[in-house]
């Protein structure tokens, strides 16, 4: 007898938890908007972080439902709880209802109508970038980037801090990266045989994605630099210490292009950061250094 996963264990891994990892960008306008010790924002959010992670999960799910046939031809997404058959379509659909409502829910309990709209607008973008967008070639990378953008804004908005341009910015260019480092991947499973990977791949290639990589790794660099010796963020922050933080972006930067070029292994952003020790270490000690910079010059202001 074929031993096959609960139901539950295959929901969850359809709902891709590990992927929640990206809906942390909810709190760069708390982190930098010294809101961590605030009396409502950081519950609030969390709430906000939680109704992303309800809401991708169930674009994940409906992403799953329409590309079954092509995820059966790929070689680790045939093991998908759709395409290996653990969970019919029937179920799928339910499970997605499910998990549109629950992001409802927390959507009601925050009422903010500007978050709402903000997590429509996600909702929207990813739901056109999984039945049409994601097989045009660069404009793929633009819905992905966008959607990081809109969960800084989301954290902006729930917790009365608007994000400055830096950040938005960053994100941005951040989120080009790494979609670009993917988009690698893809193109070397391709060569590899994987015929039926990615459409879209169709408007890239190995040099067009190795160089636009490069072109987005500089610009991050360089983007963060100004951001910490920017006249306006030393004045705000108080603090002209901050550019002591870029050594970690440097790192962590120079690190993903050594797992994408030389390693090729850039399939999924979010298991690098989740398996690899360098990169978890850039993140964690850019995270200390910048509370230590930003939240111990904060409170010794009069």
């Amino acid at each position: 007898m074929e031993n096959r996963p609960s139901r539950l264990a295959s929901c969850l891994k359809l709902a891709r938890p590990h992927q929640y990892v990206k809906n942390a960008f909810v709190f760069l306008p708390l982190f930098f908007g010294w809101k961590l010790a605030g009396p409502d924002a950081p519950s609030r959010a969390v709430l906000a972080f939680a109704a992303f992670c309800l809401t991708a999960s169930a674009v994940y799910v409906v992403n799953d439902l329409k590309d079954v046939e092509e995820d059966r031809a790929h070689p680790t997404k045939r093991n998908r709880p759709l395409a290996s058959g653990a969970l019919s379509p029937r179920e799928g659909l339910v499970f997605a209802a499910g998990l549109l409502a629950g992001g409802l829910v927390l959507t009601l309990v925050l009422g903010c109508g500007p978050f709402a709209a903000i997590l429509a607008a996600y909702l929207g973008i990813n739901l056109l970038y999984s039945f049409a967008l994601k097989h045009k070639a660069l404009i793929d990378l633009g819905c992905i980037a966008v959607g990081f953008v809109l969960r800084v804004f989301a954290g902006g908005v729930v917790t009365g801090v608007t994000p400055s341009h830096w950040i938005v910015l960053m994100t941005f260019l951040l989120a080009l990266f790494l979609g670009f480092a993917k988009r690698r991947d893809d193109l070397l499973l391709s060569a590899a045989g994987c015929e039926k990977t990615r459409r879209s791949l169709d408007g890239y290639n190995l040099e067009f994605v190795s160089a636009s990589m490069m072109i987005m790794a500089a610009v991050v660099i360089v983007s963060y630099i100004l951001y910490t010796v920017s006249p306006e963020v030393i004045a705000k922050h108080g603090s002209d210490k901050l550019y002591l933080t870029a050594i970690f972006v440097i790192m962590g930067v120079l690190r993903y292009l050594q797992i994408t070029l030389v390693e090729c292994r850039s399939g999924s952003p979010t298991l690098v950061l989740l398996r690899d020790g360098f990169i978890q270490a850039s993140l964690l000690l850019w995270i200390a250094s910048c509370y230590l910079i930003l939240y111990m010059e904060h409170s010794g202001r009069p």
